[in-house]
């Protein structure tokens, strides 16, 4: 994973089953970002991450820390859950492919598509997750030099 010299670093919580707030890390980030100057297609991508990630843990973890370090060069975010863990990271990482419940469904989640999408918006993608334990993702985006210090 890259490395640089931080600008700016905050971690923000996650609870799991926390529906009515899902959403709102992602957003929070976003504006941080927006905030920071950062280009236009570096703050998107970087919520499309936010986003998927908090919802998988939203769905499926008891909670979680997401934290965002900005540098010059990277945005990063490291989102490490206590949760089930996952079984099969190959198969989860398979477009379509979601273990929702039909609540989950009903609420217009569970397609399948959150970590394939969080790969696809990564410049950098690692996944390690432990069943039992829970599930690390870090991802770096990078900014391509448009950081306000």
């Amino acid at each position: 994973m890259a490395t640089a010299e931080s600008v700016y670093h905050r971690e923000f919580p996650v609870r799991g089953g926390d529906f009515a707030k899902a959403g709102s890390v992602a957003c929070e980030i976003k504006e941080l970002l927006k905030d920071l100057g950062l280009a236009p297609a570096a703050v998107r991508r970087t919520a499309i991450v936010a986003y998927e990630a908090e919802m998988n843990v939203i769905m499926y973890a008891r909670e979680a820390k997401m934290a965002l370090t900005v540098s010059p060069e990277v945005i990063r975010l490291t989102i490490d859950d206590s949760g089930p863990g996952i079984p099969d990271v190959e198969l989860a990482m398979t477009e379509g492919y979601s273990t929702a419940t039909a609540e989950m469904r009903e609420l217009g989640f569970g397609a399948g598509m959150g970590l394939p999408n969080i790969k696809k918006n990564a410049d950098e993608f690692a996944i390690d997750s432990e069943v039992g334990r829970g599930t690390r993702l870090d991802v770096v985006i990078r900014t391509n030099g448009h950081v306000t210090p």
